[in-house]
């Protein structure tokens, strides 16, 4: 309001101003046509003319200037001498300035004369002849603007008043919907909530995504830009900067829920979506992703190694109760009986690892099936390999291989237990087989099967019918998988029904081979787990 009032101001001195200019400007040219009309009377061009007649010039000159309303009506002649003038002492004397009208046109100004100052005007006063004999000076005095200036400045000031008063009520309008839209804040609290925004948002670690009320997004910190992997995405939607998928879905609202689990292509995501709104006003959504890959590959790490831990506590126990039994027969003096027995036992373990070996060369693939069978056969599980399998030693996709496998016998194992199966009666299934062109991996198992409606989901982050294992979190193998088999060029298939099958096909081509370090290590590995003294 103060800035409208100031500028009110200066506007009404700057029209006066202009006003006051072409008030200046309209006397002076009235001033010329009075001259004009003076310098064409006969009486002051026969006075001119004739010196008897001298008198003449002046007594016109004064009827003139009376009916016109002018200060003086001066006639000067070439030599500068004053024919007439409202002041009787100054006629017959030279004038200070020299004649401007000799190139015969009219002049106009402002003149500080004798009489005040006034707006003047000059024009040639002619001949017979033609030519230029003298010069007519008219003035109105300058009070005569100077009151018509006063009439008129109640009017602008009224205008001036009435933009003012129209300039501030727009003012607190639009100071209001400013207040309204920054919900009350000065400019400085406006900052430093700007500051504080900017030092959070690209100090945690974690990714923040803002989206205003039309699911534009507004904001993206750096931690979400190197999760989810874009660039420039401010001022559009997820569909246009992200493919079509869960993570979009989940993004964008689509799915709800918290802590929604998303794979991409390098890391494993938990999504938040979280609607804000102020005042009652809904002011869009805030989305939050936490890389938790490593994380979940350590608890799934985990829970593998508490299976193994229970399988080989399972196994403590059936060593325990093998040696009850052979102390009770060597008791018995049962000797025949007892060797039998300690054959029988011995050989049992080492005829799964040999028939394992027999098919499959690679120490590792053979160390995760062998390690597999012994967690399935302790929770009730028999797991075979089929005849037909073969499986080489350094084949291509071995670390995609590895990870396949080791899930889909994981969820076959999960399928296959069934409280209503008969005794022994769960088995899983299992397929390696090598050719020229690809490397094809078959997992069937004996459980109830995966339902028609959801064969098209089954492959979808954190689809699962179970709940959570111990620390792994479900619905994360299968998406992981078929992750894996679409990285590798490979296909998918599942079969309906009772006894899921899942066919795993990979091209022999590998883009992304296992260092020949990580196979000598899982060597090692796998003498050791065997009990093989050469490790």
């Amino acid at each position: 309001m103060a800035i409208l009032a100031v500028t009110s101001v200066i506007g009404f001195i700057l029209f006066a101003w202009a006003q006051r200019a072409q008030l200046d400007n309209e006397y002076e040219q009235r001033a010329l046509s009075i001259a004009q009309v003076a310098a064409g009377d006969p009486q002051i061009r026969e006075g001119m003319t004739d010196p008897a007649s001298g008198s003449l010039v002046q007594a016109t000159a004064e009827r003139i200037a009376h009916s016109a309303g002018a200060s003086y009506v001066v006639v000067i002649d070439l030599n500068g001498i004053r024919h007439s003038h409202p002041v009787i002492g100054l006629v017959g004397r030279r004038v200070a300035e020299p004649i401007v009208v000799l190139d015969g046109k009219g002049h106009v100004g402002i003149d500080q004369g004798a009489t005040g100052r006034s707006a003047n005007g000059k024009a040639p006063l002619l001949g017979p002849s033609g030519g230029v004999i003298g010069e007519v000076s008219v003035g109105i005095p300058e009070n005569n603007a100077a009151g018509k200036l006063w009439r008129e400045l109640p009017t602008f000031a009224l205008y001036a008043g009435i933009a003012l008063a129209v300039g501030c009520a727009a003012s607190y309008a639009l100071a209001r919907q400013l207040k309204r839209s920054t919900f009350g804040l000065e400019l400085e609290e406006i900052a430093g909530l700007l500051q504080d925004r900017e030092a959070m948002l690209h100090g945690i670690r974690e990714g923040v995504i803002a989206f205003d009320p039309r699911g534009r997004i507004t904001l993206v910190n750096d931690e979400a830009r190197r999760l989810l992997q874009i660039d420039t995405a401010l001022g559009l939607q997820p569909k246009e900067v992200l493919p079509e998928g869960r993570l979009r879905d989940a993004l964008d609202g689509t799915l709800t829920g918290n802590d929604l689990t998303v794979l991409t292509d390098r890391y494993c995501l938990v999504v938040n979506r979280m609607p804000v709104g102020l005042h009652g006003r809904e002011l869009g959504a805030v989305v939050t992703v936490r890389d938790r890959t490593e994380m979940v590959g350590l608890l799934r790490e985990l829970d593998s190694v508490r299976g193994l831990t229970d399988a080989l506590r399972a196994q403590q126990h059936e060593f325990a109760n093998r040696m009850h039994i052979l102390a009770g027969l060597l008791d018995l003096g049962e000797h025949e009986a007892a060797l039998e027995y300690a054959v029988e036992s011995a050989g049992a373990e080492p005829a799964l690892t040999e028939s394992v070996r027999q098919r499959v060369g690679n120490p590792l693939m053979v160390g995760l099936i062998v390690a597999k069978s012994t967690v399935a056969a302790e929770r009730g599980v028999r797991i075979t390999l089929t005849e037909e399998s073969q499986f080489g030693e350094q084949p291509p996709h071995l670390r995609g291989l590895l990870t396949i496998v080791g899930n889909l016998l994981d969820n076959a194992v999960d399928a296959a237990v069934s409280e209503a199966a008969a005794p022994g009666a769960a088995h899983v299934r299992l397929s390696l087989l090598e050719t020229r062109s690809a490397i094809t991996v078959q997992v069937a198992d004996s459980g109830p099967g995966v339902p028609s409606e959801a064969v098209e989901s089954i492959f979808e982050d954190g689809w699962s019918t179970r709940p959570d294992r111990g620390t792994a979190r479900r619905g994360l193998g299968l998406a992981l998988v078929n992750r894996l088999v679409q990285h590798h060029g490979g296909t998918i298939t599942v079969s309906r029904g009772a006894g899921a099958v899942f066919t795993v096909t990979l091209p022999l081509y590998d883009s992304d081979p296992a260092p020949a370090a990580q196979i000598a290590k899982a060597n090692l590995f796998e003498l050791a787990a065997l009990g093989d003294d050469r490790w």
